[in-house]
């Protein structure tokens, strides 16, 4: 069996090794012709798997790790027989750190603020509890989502978007249906937002009118994070230079979340060929630097947004052509780890101790 798999996908070979011939190219460089004598394609989000692909191949599964899908036509897989699986939710505590790096940098008292989530599934979903634990008032929209008791600040876009101090995008791309998602931030929902808003975008691109935005954001009375873009890698340079926090979409370039992705494809493959998949080690946890007084401390010692904002500003200081700086800084991410691979001892601070229990970090006392 010989299995193709995107480079970035960590563990690859230790799991599907044993079950064939594994081979790895840059996600891009995946085309019709490296396919051809494939019978298993692994797969992120920047390979486009279509018919034009897979054109004479004999490709049975299409594995990818990501957590959204609109990168596959799903519908004609199913029509050729080919067997698709995904990882729904493997990158949701990278991409909740993700945003509560941003929230620590940009709007130090986020914790007193409104939070708007829209897209309220395995990540926002998770965002939500989280920041439902901690105390922050929330309002949700989400369209496909009816039980309020479970989340009793479901509501419609119009009031979350009236509501909120900071809005968190977190919906899949979709473009048809009774509730597509391509540009569903536009003009109209721009100029709703309140003066001094904080717009982060960890989801997809396209779900924001980037064009639009790059518009509202010279009124210089809303700031933007952007992890996600349309039209990646080329994205705008007008709208670069406008927002606070410019990320190469790495939101959800964890060590866990990249794992968690593989690993879930790779227990899919295990149950297609009827195998039992091979045990998973856990990482033993690693100790936080000394110093932690507030939940901020703890957040952005474990990843500071503003750092990789940075790596990218001085990329495309020093002339490199934005859609090579966006694919080599995200292929070249620094390894970042989630909240609950670290231990922070000795806090001496019971309501901190119980919060940063709450992100999901290993408390130990002295």
């Amino acid at each position: 069996m010989k299995i193709l798999a995107d480079e970035n996908m960590p563990l690859v070979r230790e799991w599907f090794g044993r079950h064939g011939e594994v081979s790895t190219l840059p996600g891009r460089a995946i085309d019709a012709h490296a396919v051809q004598g494939v019978d298993v394609l692994l797969v992120r989000s920047v390979t486009r798997v279509d018919a034009a692909l897979l054109v004479g191949s004999r490709v049975k599964f299409v594995g990818s790790a990501t957590s959204g899908y609109d990168h596959v036509d799903r519908d004609g897989l199913a029509a050729a027989g080919i067997r698709f699986v995904h990882a729904p939710g493997c990158n949701a505590g990278a991409v909740v750190q993700y945003v509560l790096s941003v929230c620590c940098a940009l709007r130090p008292d986020w914790r007193r603020r409104v939070i708007g989530i829209v897209g309220c599934g395995a990540v926002g979903g998770r965002l939500y509890r989280v920041l439902s634990a901690l105390g922050v008032r929330c309002r949700v929209h989400d369209p496909l989502l009816s039980d309020r008791e479970n989340i009793p600040d479901l509501t419609d876009l119009s009031e979350v978007v009236r509501a909120a101090d900071i809005l968190c995008l977190h919906t899949p791309l979709t473009h048809t249906g009774p509730f597509p998602t391509a540009h569903m931030v536009n003009d109209r929902v721009l100029a709703a937002l309140k003066p001094g808003c904080l717009l982060i975008n960890a989801a997809r691109g396209a779900v924001v009118d980037n064009l639009a935005l790059r518009e509202r954001l010279a009124a210089a009375d809303l700031t933007a994070a952007l992890d996600v873009w349309e039209g990646e890698p080329a994205i705008d340079p007008g709208l670069w230079r406008r927002v606070a926090i410019a990320t190469p979409h790495i939101a959800g370039y964890s060590r866990e979340g990249r794992i968690n992705g593989t690993r879930a494809v790779y227990e899919a493959f295990c149950a297609w060929q009827g195998v039992a998949p091979m045990p998973l080690t856990p990482a033993p946890a690693q100790p936080l630097a000394h110093g932690i007084a507030t939940l901020a401390d703890a957040v952005l010692a474990t990843f500071d947004v503003r750092t990789e904002h940075r790596r990218m500003a001085a990329a495309i200081a020093a002339g490199a052509a934005l859609a090579e700086v966006f694919d080599q800084l995200r292929r070249t991410s620094p390894e970042r780890r989630e909240f609950g691979h670290f231990q922070i001892t000795a806090v001496g601070n019971a309501p901190l101790a119980a919060d940063l229990r709450r992100l999901g970090f290993r408390v130990a006392a002295e």
